[in-house]
């Protein structure tokens, strides 16, 4: 299971991907698109995933632990995998076709614990911090929503740390309650996240995302 918010990376070096041009770093222009990530664009996908991980948790966890994170959690033909799952899909956000975030949901079996049939997972959202006060984590979260609807979701859930104060209170104003909690693998060190869930209609458990503004 991976956490689906952090404060994440402060300086990214350009990488363009082969199909579309799209750049990891910054932006100068307000524009912001949400486009699903291709198979084109992995490698992209892959060192996002990475620096940004790496960024929020290497000071607080072990080299050692982060190395074993890293090469299990975002190696090449795990993403792969991921991406080439019918029930899964990643989606960037981009200022100017340069990426500063990112999206991951499970639907089906592709989630990573409750796995029913009208839930949605939303496993990771990522924002480079330099474009952090932007709405990007409040739109990449937004376009969950909109897909588990269009899914017919009752409900859109995740896991965080416990200790990420930031994130639970951006889920909490979003409506999040928290249900249960999970074993969060770092390596070999064994942390608690909070599971979270939000009801998409006044009649499912927990908030109803129509009072959240935009």
């Amino acid at each position: 299971m991976e956490r689906a918010f952090a404060v994440v990376v402060q300086h990214a070096s350009a990488l363009a991907s082969p199909k579309r041009g799209l750049i990891l770093g910054r932006s100068k222009m307000p524009d912001i698109e949400i486009l699903r990530v291709s198979g084109e664009d992995l490698d992209v996908l892959k060192e996002l995933s990475e620096r940004t991980f790496t960024e929020t948790f290497a000071s607080m966890n072990t080299a050692a632990n982060m190395r074993a994170y890293l090469a299990n959690e975002f190696a090449t033909e795990k993403l792969e995998r991921e991406w080439a799952d019918p029930d899964s899909e990643f989606y960037f956000a981009l200022l100017e076709q340069q990426v500063v975030g990112y999206l991951k949901v499970n639907m089906g079996s592709a989630q990573t614990e409750l796995q029913e049939k009208h839930t949605l997972e939303v496993e990771r959202i990522y924002v480079l911090k330099e474009h952090h006060g932007k709405r990007l984590g409040q739109m990449l979260l937004d376009k969950a929503f909109a897909i588990a609807r269009e899914r017919g979701s009752d409900h859109v859930w995740l896991g965080v740390w416990e200790a990420n104060a930031q994130a639970i209170r951006f889920y909490t104003k979003n409506g999040f309650v928290a249900f249960g909690k999970h074993t969060f693998m770092l390596g070999a060190d064994a942390q608690t996240d909070m599971l979270m869930k939000v009801g998409l209609h006044p009649t499912a458990t927990g908030a109803d995302t129509d009072r959240i503004s935009s």
